[in-house]
């Protein structure tokens, strides 16, 4: 069998464009950045590089809401807050876990030099059988440091054993 020039040009072109296809120097699929890993754009926030601004709204006698808000100012490179902060209070030397606000949906952030985000901790006011906190403290999702204040808020109440208090997701602040 005779093969003809064009069908030659038209095999060698297809090989050439499998082989350069199959050389990917990424190492990944679609979603792949450098290196074969998924391009989640810059890394996560550290407290370390936030200036932390608390504005606290107290709750003025036993069963009443208040707030504390937190405001993070991105002092750092860009970064990302992808989550919740993770929030603690430390009532007798031994710190209790503050949980999510069921009603927030956690949305990943971006956040550029000077950029800023808030997020908010709500609590009811307890009596005399409430939770009496010292301090609070919380981290950033993927940072393993902690930024500690001190409450000077009063007394959180208990609900079925645990605090009645929760913490909100990240929003963007300065907008």
């Amino acid at each position: 069998m005779r093969t003809t020039k064009p069908a030659v040009l038209a095999t060698a072109a297809v090989t050439a464009a499998l082989l350069l296809t199959a050389c990917d120097s990424g190492g990944g699929g679609d979603d792949a950045g450098p290196g074969g890993t998924e391009d989640r754009g810059p890394a996560a926030c550290r407290i370390g590089e936030m200036g932390v601004d608390i504005a606290p709204s107290p709750a003025p006698a036993a069963g009443d809401t208040g707030t504390v808000s937190v405001t993070l100012a991105n002092r750092g490179p860009a970064c990302t807050l992808d989550g919740f902060p993770a929030a603690t209070l430390t009532a007798d030397g031994t710190p209790v876990e503050v949980p999510v606000d069921e009603a927030a949906v956690a949305q990943r952030l971006a956040l550029a030099v000077e950029g800023t985000a808030t997020f908010t901790l709500t609590y009811v006011r307890g009596g005399a059988d409430g939770l009496v906190v010292s301090a609070a403290e919380f981290a950033l999702p993927g940072d393993a440091a902690t930024h500690r204040f001190p409450w000077s808020y009063g007394e959180v109440a208990m609900e079925g054993g645990t605090p009645d208090v929760t913490v909100s997701a990240f929003q963007r602040a300065g907008d």
